[in-house]
């Protein structure tokens, strides 16, 4: 049994962001998105670039190519915002919708795995350019 570990770092992760609507296109806190296709229920690990923690609810998954995925979780996952950091442990070369995301946690310096959390389907988004003037 193969497993792949994914510890996303903190300095990547500094945006807020609302979960993914049905709506055309919408403005958040953090980046807007347009939805730009069908939900999917799994993503390729290998394929993943980097991930982007919004809140307790929402990471954006940016693929090599520059596709980008967004993931609202079910429930908030407690922590997960504030740390902005998670891992996962899977016998798969997928993320799946039925996977487990871990919050990772510093406690005194050292990392340690928190609360446990499923993940949503992913979403392809594309970020909208902000019309402000």
């Amino acid at each position: 049994m193969t497993r792949t570990y994914l510890m996303i770092g903190l300095p990547f992760l500094a945006l807020a962001c609302a979960p993914v609507q049905s709506d055309e296109e919408f403005v958040t806190d953090g980046p807007p998105v347009r939805v730009a296709g069908e939900a999917e229920s799994c993503i390729s690990i290998t394929r993943i670039r980097t991930s982007r923690v919004h809140d307790d609810r929402t990471i954006d998954f940016e693929m090599n190519g520059g596709k980008v995925y967004r993931n609202t979780l079910p429930a908030k996952c407690p922590r997960l915002g504030f740390e902005e950091a998670f891992t996962y442990e899977t016998s798969l070369s997928r993320l799946c919708n039925t996977d487990i995301i871990y919050v990772l946690e510093t406690v005194g310096g050292d990392l340690r795995r928190g609360a446990g959390c499923g993940l949503g389907d992913f979403i392809p988004v594309e970020y909208v350019e902000d019309e402000q003037e």
